[in-house]
């Protein structure tokens, strides 16, 4: 059904250089992105704001609202139409989860696993941040992430990116969990006598590496599709002549104004990129809402959402 591009032995020893290099950058908190290394204080002063906000929430009788919202996971059903994509792939169901937090709100895993329980689809795409915290032990994270990764099991392959929530010790439970990741990897999935190509990157939000760059630039495949956590790499994907862009990261905001705005994205793409659809010369990409809650679990004119993407090859 799918195989690795990379054999073996060279995708054993890319991964024991990207998990010292990232193991590094995680214990000293060095935080870099594409644009250069990131500031702490900004981060910091944000959580404050937080703390801030959740008072005036619980103050005016809002937070529990919000709570209940959090809680609330809509299906979005997606069709996206290609000449080039292969015939043999033509109805392909892909299921897309991301920014899962799964240990934020105590049971989330069982409201998640009851939404996914009713859908069929081919394909389990995962797009990062697994836990709520960015730091410390993912012992929180390990049972509940057990549990759903039964139900997210299909018959073309589950697989999954890291965010900048994650960490590198995540490799070490990929048999454990039932999943597959993709770390500045590339698969290839095979239906009938056709075949697509799926990349994945390390996050690059917080722990950008030129590998993440250098592992979008493939050939040989009329349709490709690129998992990221964030839309930071969607031109370097859309120059390499990716169809399909695949991230989240955004949480679309989670708590927006009534018309949908927007007050924090941490993305600096673009608000094309906040969520829902968007093209970028022939390449197609979707951003999720997400389906947790990360800083606090409220969600506001947001709500959280698992994405069913229908690919149809359109004359």
């Amino acid at each position: 059904m799918y195989r690795f591009i990379d054999n073996p032995e060279l995708r054993k020893e890319k991964r024991l250089i990207w998990a010292s290099t990232r193991s590094v950058l995680e214990n000293i908190g060095f935080l870099r992105n594409k644009n250069g290394k990131k500031s702490k204080s900004h981060w910091s002063l944000f959580v404050r704001l937080l703390k801030i906000f959740v008072w005036i929430l619980k103050l005016t009788g809002h937070y529990q609202k919000g709570y209940g919202n959090a809680k609330t996971i809509n299906i979005t059903n997606i069709e996206l139409q290609y000449p080039t994509l292969p015939q043999a792939f033509d109805g392909f169901k892909i299921l897309h989860l991301s920014d899962l937090h799964i240990d934020s709100i105590p049971g989330f895993a069982s409201i998640l696993i009851e939404k996914i329980s009713k859908l069929s689809f081919d394909i389990c795409f995962l797009t990062g941040d697994y836990r709520k915290d960015n730091s410390g032990s993912i012992a929180s994270i390990l049972k509940p992430f057990r549990i759903l990764s039964k139900y997210i099991q299909s018959p073309y392959g589950t697989f999954a990116v890291l965010g900048n929530h994650d960490t590198f010790l995540m490799a070490q439970y990929e048999k454990q969990s039932g999943l597959e990741l993709l770390i500045n990897e590339s698969v290839e999935i095979s239906k009938d006598n056709d075949k697509i190509l799926v990349t994945g990157t390390d996050d690059p939000f917080s722990f950008y590496t030129e590998q993440a760059l250098l592992s979008l630039e493939t050939r040989c495949y009329d349709f490709k599709i690129a998992l990221v956590h964030t839309s930071e790499l969607a031109k370097i994907a859309s120059a390499n002549n990716y169809n399909l862009y695949l991230c989240g990261h955004t949480h679309g905001g989670q708590i927006c104004l009534k018309n949908g705005i927007a007050l924090i994205s941490h993305q600096f793409e673009g608000k094309q990129f906040n969520k829902g659809k968007w093209k970028i010369g022939n390449m197609k990409g979707y951003t999720s809402r997400g389906v947790g809650v990360s800083g606090i679990p409220v969600r506001f004119n947001c709500p959280a959402e698992i994405a069913l993407i229908t690919l149809k090859k359109s004359t």
